[in-house]
């Protein structure tokens, strides 16, 4: 698994965080606050069981959205994906 990608685009949405950019959809979300974040993961979600249904194409598409506003939603409660890694690891030994 090339977990880099998660961290780079952590970053990225952490300099969001930092420097907001005009246009930015990190800061558009942002922006709405932790309850627009949510009802995204929920929408996300929502389309990942729906794709499981479909294609391998569709599903991989729509996992891809609900990691990133996952990795938005790490962000805004102050949490890293690290953290995240730390807990699948111990899970892991159990």
């Amino acid at each position: 698994m090339e977990k880099d990608i998660f961290l780079d685009i952590f970053k990225i949405i952490k300099d969001r965080i930092a420097n907001p950019k005009e246009g930015s959809y990190v800061c558009y979300l942002l922006d709405k606050g932790l309850d627009k974040t949510l009802k995204k993961i929920g929408e996300e979600a929502t389309e990942v069981v729906i794709a499981a249904k479909n294609t391998k194409e569709e599903l991989v598409y729509e996992m891809a959205d609900l990691w990133f506003h996952s990795l938005v939603l790490l962000a805004q409660a102050g949490l890293s994906p690290d953290e995240v890694y730390k807990e699948l690891r111990r899970r892991h030994k159990q």
